[in-house]
């Protein structure tokens, strides 16, 4: 089986009861159906904010559900004794969903069962021109970053969308972080769009304001925090379609994309080229222990800043961040 798809189904088997379970769907592979797990630790109402954390959207990617197995793994060894963690979990809601491409897992692939980039394969066309076939492309399923049918999504990519749009919509706040890796030397924290380069979003000053939240919290991290098109255009990207989505229904979602810089693995143990999956896996054993542990400053940031999000949100000096925001991202 899956190591990781082996090790969630654990986790969900030595669970509490306070830590909630559901199959979003099943996705073929070989003789077998594979499930898309979705799980829940804290409060569902909808009044409250929430945090959603993704990761295994990209099947090579191994890294990111294990970053997000392993932050489930200390919540629930915290659960028990930790008043603070009971706390937060009564004031808002963190959801799961760690491995979102199993198949393509399985596989040792990037995109899914199907040969489709889920991350290429939502309904949204890039504005002003993007990357040559890392972009999206149509012309084969034999080509990476393959877009899949015009009229339909596949059933990872629909299965999130539904999960996001039932879980977060109704809610007057939420996060996401989808947790993937690749690309640079340095680990870095994407938003919306990667569509346009011209156009921000809507939350232009909420995510200035959390950047800065961040940076004046931890000052010695070492993340940048920037919008994905500073460095490629592609058409159907996930979060641009969901973040319009909740836009439309007039709540605040700030999706967020971990970019961890696998570069930095190759770097030092050049030998990882020689496999597909060590271009975006820290193949050391220690090393991927470092890469577990270091991201969870930022995770437990990102939940303190949910369940605090009336404190900091800007509310009476949005046009002064929105122009430093302009200056720093779209100059």
């Amino acid at each position: 089986m899956l190591p990781e798809l082996e090790q969630l189904q654990q986790l969900i088997a030595s669970a509490p009861q306070a830590l909630r379970c559901e199959i979003l769907a099943t996705v073929p592979h070989m003789t077998e159906q594979l499930p898309v797990y979705a799980l829940a630790l804290g409060n569902p109402e909808p009044s409250l904010p929430a945090v959603v954390l993704v990761g295994g959207v990209h099947g090579l990617e191994r890294i990111g559900t294990q970053v997000v197995l392993a932050y489930l793994q200390t919540l629930l060894q915290r659960l028990p004794w930790d008043k603070c963690l009971q706390h937060t979990l009564e004031h808002c809601c963190i959801y799961f969903v760690p491995l979102l491409n199993p198949a393509g897992m399985a596989n040792g692939w990037r995109a899914n069962g199907n040969c489709v980039d889920l991350m290429r394969n939502a309904p949204v066309e890039c504005q002003e021109g993007a990357a040559w076939l890392v972009g999206g492309q149509r012309f084969s399923r034999a080509i990476p970053w393959h877009r899949g049918r015009l009229d339909k999504m596949e059933t990872e990519s629909q299965a999130l969308a539904n999960f996001i749009t039932r879980q977060l919509f109704a809610r007057p706040f939420s996060l996401v972080l989808d947790c993937h890796s690749g690309f640079g030397r340095t680990d870095r924290i994407w938003f919306p769009y990667a569509k346009s380069a011209r156009q921000p979003i809507s939350h232009l000053a909420e995510m200035y304001r959390l950047r800065q939240l961040f940076f004046q919290t931890y000052p010695h991290q070492n993340y940048i925090f920037e919008p994905q098109s500073q460095h490629y255009l592609c058409h159907g990207d996930l979060w641009d379609y969901l973040y319009d989505q909740a836009l439309a229904q007039h709540t605040t979602m700030l999706p967020l994309t971990l970019e961890m810089g696998s570069w930095n693995w190759v770097r030092k143990n050049p030998f990882q080229l020689l496999s597909s999956l060590g271009m975006f896996h820290p193949v050391k054993p220690h090393r991927v222990k470092r890469v577990l542990r270091s991201h969870l400053i930022l995770i437990n940031f990102l939940i303190n800043a949910s369940l605090s999000y009336q404190n900091w949100l800007p509310l009476t000096n949005r046009q002064q961040l929105d122009s430093a925001a302009v200056r720093l991202w779209y100059p």
